[in-house]
């Protein structure tokens, strides 16, 4: 069994197609197909099935990619570490953000950090707090931005709150109170809202907060991407709530600060496992010390299912 067979089952297991795998890989179809077979006559089963349309896993397919994904980690980590010992920076660096970060300046830190270290290859995902929390703690991602009400802590990861701010109201140009430079919530209630999805920490700011005034709401238009929001907004389907430090981005839209706004957490987080020399020279460009960055977590954050921060039903997504 060989590190790059295992390299092509992961191709092949995340594009479900063998061209488009091979493509990947940068090799031909017909050499990635003879390695994958060779493998698999060497474990006595497939891995996949084929059928004219695509590709799957076969059970002992599943049963194998984790496997095979924690073996090319150790080997780059391996790679890395060496590396590091020769004072070199080098390996995989995998970022996570929600798309409202916005206490840091994260594309011109990636920047930053790629003229500084040439032979990292840097990657960025876009997601809910929920999920890049969960791929922080799996160690696919390496360090990740999130936004969480302020009774939510990311526990279970390591981690440091980078900012706190409101939410403000959105409104279209022509809208009525578009000339207004505050409301409360009791003057909206009866506005048609573009939010998140139910079980977001991005929805579930606004409907707490609108609970605490005692006020109903209705969320007409659910997405999951800002751009999607602020294009409905610009329509005049609805209104919106978004974080006050992130509004600037929408120079079109009025914007209406809110007497009884509801508030929002920024943070910085990474595995409680000790960073890679990649990961721990990404922490420390964004001033996390090497004593932070390797510090023991705090206890298990229920993401799915449970509790959150021991609030029952509360998930941490945004």
């Amino acid at each position: 069994m060989e590190l790059q067979q295992m390299r092509y089952v992961v191709a092949v297991a995340e594009t479900s197609n063998f061209t488009r795998a091979a493509e990947q890989c940068l090799v031909v179809q017909s050499a990635l197909s003879h390695q994958i077979a060779k493998l698999e006559r060497e474990l006595g089963a497939k891995l996949f099935s084929r059928t004219s349309r695509r590709v799957r896993l076969t059970p002992a397919g599943e049963a194998f990619l984790p496997a095979a994904r924690q073996a090319l980690d150790a080997a780059e980590r391996a790679r890395a570490e060496v590396a590091a010992a020769a004072g070199e920076i080098r390996g995989r660096l995998a970022i996570g953000a929600i798309p409202t970060v916005t206490a840091v300046d994260l594309p011109a830190a990636l920047k930053q950090f790629h003229l500084r270290h040439r032979q990292v290859r840097i990657s960025l995902r876009s997601g809910a707090s929920e999920e890049l929390i969960e791929r922080v703690r799996q160690g696919t991602l390496d360090a990740a931005f999130l936004g969480l009400p302020p009774d939510v802590h990311p526990q279970g990861v390591r981690g440091r709150e980078l900012a706190r701010g409101d939410l403000v109201a959105v409104v279209a140009p022509d809208h009525p109170l578009a000339d207004e430079e505050r409301v409360d919530l009791h003057q909206l209630s009866d506005e048609p809202f573009v939010d998140f999805p139910p079980g977001t920490a991005a929805r579930a700011q606004t409907d707490e907060a609108f609970a605490a005034a005692g006020v109903r709401r209705e969320v007409a238009f659910e997405v999951t991407t800002v751009d999607f929001i602020a294009r409905l907004i610009r329509q005049g389907l609805g209104i919106g709530m978004l974080p006050a430090a992130f509004v600037s981005a929408l120079p079109d839209l009025p914007v209406l600060q809110l007497r009884d706004a509801p508030a929002r957490m920024e943070y910085l987080i990474w595995s409680r496992f000790p960073p890679s020399p990649v990961a721990a020279a990404f922490l420390s460009a964004l001033g996390v010390s090497a004593a932070e960055s390797s510090k023991s977590p705090g206890p298990r954050l229920q993401v799915s299912g449970g509790t959150a921060a021991g609030r029952p039903g509360r998930t941490a997504q945004s």
